[in-house]
């Protein structure tokens, strides 16, 4: 049973929220809002290209959320292209971000967090640069 790859990221939270992190992964990582069937509750399912990758789904009260504990996602991963454009990107929409430069990949990345704390990165292979 070969993992073949990562199919989607699920974010659950209350509804309020649920539309700021939908807007901020649209218009500040790119992903765009694509369709979502079958489901009843509401929600939103984000896509690169023709592919869903992360699923915003409502928090109803289904058990306790889990808060600060020691087994949270540090961060979800993008590849990327074009980081001088990105970086002009995120800095018209005010965002604060760090670089790491990983020369023994050829690999440099940009970190920040989403609006309740997750950490994005942004991966580029700077041999496609």
């Amino acid at each position: 049973m070969p993992v073949t790859q990562l199919n989607h990221v699920n974010l659950r939270t209350p509804y309020e929220t649920m539309l700021k992190l939908k807007d901020f992964y649209c218009d500040v990582v790119g992903l765009k809002v694509g369709p979502r069937e079958g489901f009843t509750s509401r929600g939103f399912w984000l896509y690169i290209g023709d592919t869903h990758v992360m699923h915003l789904a409502e928090y109803r009260g289904e058990g306790e959320p889990l808060t600060n504990v020691l087994t949270t996602i540090d961060h979800i991963s993008f590849t990327c292209t074009d980081m001088p454009a990105t970086e002009a990107h995120l800095k018209s929409l005010n965002v604060n971000y760090s670089i790491r430069d990983l020369p023994v990949l050829s690999v440099k990345q940009i970190n920040f967090k989403d609006p309740v704390g997750n950490g994005v990165e942004l991966f580029f292979y700077m041999a496609n640069e």
